[in-house]
This record gives C-alpha cells, structure tokens and sequence, in this order.
C-alpha cells in the first residue's frame, strides 16, 4: 500500500550537514518555465539525485520510459555542492492533481526544507500573459519586505498588479506557508505566453537565478534553445500581424 506520501532519500545520501543550503523548486507549471531551469541546472551543474517523492495526489498514471519501463509519477531531490553553499532542486514528473494535495506536497516539501537546514526557497514558474513574448521579463513575489531590494538589484519586477491572480501551485505555496514556518521564500515568474514550452523565459530566469543564488551556470545550451524558439515566436508575431491587416482590409 503507498503512503499519501512517500520521501525516500538515497542510500548514497549520507552526509546531511548542508552548508548554507537553498532550495531551488522547479515542477512543472505555465510554460515550463520553472521545470526548464531547474532541469537545466541539475544536468549542467552535474547535480546528484538523493531522493524521491511518491504520492496519491500525483495522477493515477504510469510514466513509460524509453526503455518500455512503466514507473509511477515521482518527483524528485538534487543535490549541488557549490563553492559556498549546498543547493537543494526539487524537480519532478507534476504537481497535485487536487486542492488538498497540493497543501499536503507543500507541506511535506517544508519538511524537507526543515529537515536539511534550508532557510530560503527560491520557486521557479512562467508568469502567462496570454500573448506572444518577444523579451520576456521576469517577475518576483517574496515573503519577506526585506528581500526585495537584492531581487529588485537583480533585475526582478515588482509590481502591485503583477500577478494579480495569485501564483498557484508549489510555487506560490511555498512562499506563503513557508513564511508560516520561518522559511523566506522567492518566487521568480518568467514572462510567457503560456501557449508553449517556453525556454526563451527560462533562460532569462536563469540569468537571474544564478545572480542570486551565486552560482554561475552556463547558459548556452539553454540560450541555442531560446535562439530557436526566438525565431519561431517571430514567425507567430509576423503571422499574427498579416491576419489582422487581412481583417482589417476585409472590413474596409
């Protein structure tokens, strides 16, 4: 019988003192944005799997691998030794698929957090404006007043109005149930249309993130892929534009 929710650490994890540890959360979300960096990250910073989370809430489904292997959904634990720090990612197959779920992975990641010394969150998502993005910004929410001025000094948007439906999900969770148990938390929304996988966004929260957290990443890879899809988005643009002067010409 599976437990309603199942951490595993790997026997490999043995040494649990962190040094200076951040949590870095990248699920699934708008636009993958906050899966496309942490991933990323994990595969460019050769980062090591320690654990995984298994749960009821995640979908009633099995993942098959390329191999043909069917296994449940999971999310999943790297670790990163950095200069200075450790840094914890938090990466994975979905998010909650009900309300409760959603508060109880939350819960059960602050536990995590708690558990490895963690003190700051740092959340991954796509802020989804519904349109195209050309260059996308990135956006910021915070629980704590005096976090913001080192954000805003990265290059993170505030703004009253941005988002003004909420961050759902993980990523917003965390922020304010990790402010309940003493944890400051960040959320970094990367500017997407939300209609496509988006590392164009991804790659600008990358630049970011890794200002913060001082952990230098090489973003080409991720870059050659904003490249590419930069192109394509250019082509809906112009696409889009020729429509609408048709409509126009039409309506004349």
């Amino acid at each position: 019988m599976i437990d309603d929710i199942s951490i595993r650490y790997l026997d490999t994890f043995t040494d649990r003192n962190l040094t200076d540890p951040v949590l870095i959360g990248g699920l699934p979300g708008i636009g993958q944005v906050g899966k496309l960096v942490a991933e990323y990250m994990i595969h460019m910073l050769g980062a090591e799997k320690i654990g995984e989370i298994h749960s009821i809430y995640l979908p009633p489904q099995v993942i098959i691998e390329e191999n043909g292997i069917a296994r449940l959904p999971r999310n999943e634990l790297y670790l990163y030794k950095a200069e200075n720090r450790h840094v914890v990612f938090l990466v994975g197959d979905f998010q909650s698929t009900s309300n409760e779920g959603h508060y109880l992975m939350a819960d059960a990641y602050l536990d995590i957090a708690v558990e490895l010394g963690i003190k700051l969150i740092y959340t991954l998502g796509g802020f989804g404006v519904g349109h195209l993005v050309y260059a996308p910004r990135v956006f910021g929410a915070t629980n704590r007043e005096f976090l913001k001025v080192g954000l805003m000094d990265a290059g993170v948007i505030f703004e009253r109005d941005d988002p003004g439906g909420g961050i759902v999900g993980a990523a917003g969770l965390l922020i304010g149930m990790g402010g309940m148990r003493n944890i400051d938390a960040v959320c970094l929304m990367g500017e997407t249309s939300g209609y496509v996988v988006d590392p164009m966004s991804a790659a600008s929260v990358l630049l970011i993130l890794s200002k913060l957290i001082s952990v230098p990443v090489d973003p080409t890879q991720l870059n050659d892929r904003a490249a590419e899809m930069e192109k394509v988005v250019q082509g809906l643009i112009e696409s889009e534009r020729s429509q609408h002067d048709e409509e126009l010409s039409y309506i004349g």
